[in-house]
């Protein structure tokens, strides 16, 4: 994985989400919003739900890290699949476990990242019946959480690594960016 695209395929790079800083949120939560993707001037969007029945453990945040580390994506989805479900994240009708959940404190609020142990949906490829190929196995979701809402962006079908600073690295099935709207924490 690098930090640049290629042949269509969305690579983002984001801060080490899988450090030990936590804000000690009470579990579970609920937050709702709108997941977009746009394409010239045509825009699809669903309703958007996570909710997080419990935050991952320092042990549990290691043995992601240690397995991306060693064995990269495959790892990952080793240690993912066996995580008791953490919550989960919807779109749509589509309702898929999320077996991992950390949150960091940020200057306004706080960044909740999840991973799931299977892709929510395939973006691009040759929609409308795009098909897996093989290793994005994986789907992640960026909450970017202010006292007034917030926005993120979600990966619906993901590779992800590490790169030598520690900074997890994730390859996006699809050219698209799956924007998330007028996130707010459900009463």
């Amino acid at each position: 994985m690098t930090a640049s695209g290629a042949g269509g395929t969305a690579v983002m790079v984001f801060i080490a989400m899988l450090g030990a800083a936590t804000v000690n949120s009470q579990a579970p939560e609920t937050f709702t919003g709108t997941a977009s993707v746009r394409k010239g001037g045509a825009r699809v969007s669903a309703p958007f739900t996570v909710t997080i029945a419990r935050y991952a453990s320092a042990t549990e945040r290691d043995a992601v890290m240690k397995a991306v580390r060693h064995d990269g994506n495959a790892g990952a989805h080793k240690v993912l699949a066996t995580m008791k479900d953490a919550g989960v994240l919807q779109v749509g009708d589509r309702r898929t476990p999320i077996k991992f959940a950390a949150e960091r404190p940020t200057g306004a609020g706080r960044l909740v990242t999840v991973l799931t142990a299977e892709p929510v949906l395939f973006i691009g490829g040759g929609l409308p019946d795009a098909k897996p190929r093989n290793g994005f196995d994986l789907a992640l979701a960026i909450l970017d959480l202010q006292q007034d809402g917030g926005t993120g962006e979600l990966v619906p079908a993901a590779k992800v690594g590490v790169d030598a600073g520690g900074a997890l690295l994730t390859e996006d099935y699809g050219a698209l960016v799956v924007w998330l709207h007028d996130l707010v924490r459900a009463k």
